[in-house]
């Protein structure tokens, strides 16, 4: 792993550790060094062990919104292939922080949507560091309906902190864009695979993420606001966004027990920053198991499950369940 990546401040051990390997790694190889390194690299993975076992919420959300963790378009690059990308709602324009277009996972043919934060600056401003506008639900919405139409299934990762807010958004309609979306999302015949693999935020995040098999990887979170946003509203104070994180339940530990989830993703030790290559072959046979059992679901059924897994959302505590 690069340690000139940006490292999270729990990780300071960690990477005090790496540089240390680095550092003997450039000298003269002896036996006593290599075994001074072996010593080290060990180290490394016990402190990784121990600080990655106990992580808070707020320092999982940190993990999950890590520059260097994979994103929509790392995971077609290196699990589809053939992919051609579909631009525009056909109704105002293209929105670059949601890509979609049509591929083939594992040979057989998919459409594939995701959001997309983009890596450097310009790239960050081009996708709007993944807060999509009304456009990019309705395009999302489009390429959708072309694969039910074409009786292809959907397979949509999700990771962004929300729905763009800004008054161009207002302006066109973001709460109907999404909601328009999760209507139709819940009444498309084809199956629809969701992956939580960073940031699931708001709206936003359920924008695309209405399916009949969610995963989330180990280190992504899922929740209704960002942290800083639940404090700002519940305490007027933003800075008691670690407390908001708690209190959200948005780790997938907590929301496989409540439901909202269905299945978590082993992540490499340390976060899928740390190793996207492994963080993303983790995640492709998951993907791959979850596709091919909801195809062969017959599709009155499928529907009836999805429509009954999201009716269930909220009975959590009631009398009975």
């Amino acid at each position: 792993m690069d340690v000139s990546a940006a490292t999270l401040a729990f990780e300071e051990p960690i990477a005090v550790l790496l540089r240390e390997v680095e550092a003997l790694s450039l000298l003269p190889r002896t036996p006593a060094r290599q075994q001074e390194i072996d010593v080290l690299r060990t180290s490394v993975s016990q402190t990784r062990q121990g600080i990655y076992s106990n992580l808070t919420p707020w320092q999982r959300v940190l993990v999950a919104r890590h520059p260097t963790r994979p994103h929509t378009l790392d995971y077609i690059t290196r699990l589809f292939t053939d992919f051609t990308e579909i631009h525009g709602d056909r109704r105002f324009g293209d929105d670059p922080a949601i890509v979609t277009g049509f591929a083939r996972f594992g040979g057989e043919p998919v459409l594939v949507v995701g959001h997309q934060k983009g890596r450097s600056t310009a790239q960050q401003v081009y996708r709007n560091f993944g807060y999509a506008r009304p456009e990019g639900y309705r395009k999302a919405l489009r390429a959708m309906k072309l694969a039910e139409k074409f009786d292809r299934p959907i397979i949509a990762f999700i990771d962004t902190p929300a729905a763009f807010p800004g008054i161009e958004s207002e302006e066109r309609g973001v709460a109907e864009a999404i909601a328009h979306n999760l209507r139709e999302m819940a009444m498309l015949s084809v199956p629809v695979v969701v992956a939580v693999t960073g940031e699931g935020g708001s709206g936003g995040a359920l924008g695309l993420a209405v399916g009949d098999w969610i995963l989330m990887q180990e280190y992504a979170v899922y929740g209704v606001i960002p942290p800083e946003g639940c404090a700002a509203i519940l305490w007027r104070d933003s800075a008691r966004k670690v407390e908001a994180a708690d209190a959200l339940k948005i780790t997938a530990s907590d929301l496989i027990g409540l439901g909202v989830i269905d299945e978590v993703v082993p992540e490499p030790l340390g976060g899928a920053h740390t190793d996207p290559t492994e963080a993303i072959s983790l995640l492709g046979p998951v993907l791959s198991q979850a596709v091919r059992v909801q195809t062969t679901t017959p599709s009155d059924l499928r529907l009836k499950q999805r429509h009954d897994k999201f009716r269930r959302f909220g009975l959590v505590g009631v009398d009975g369940l």
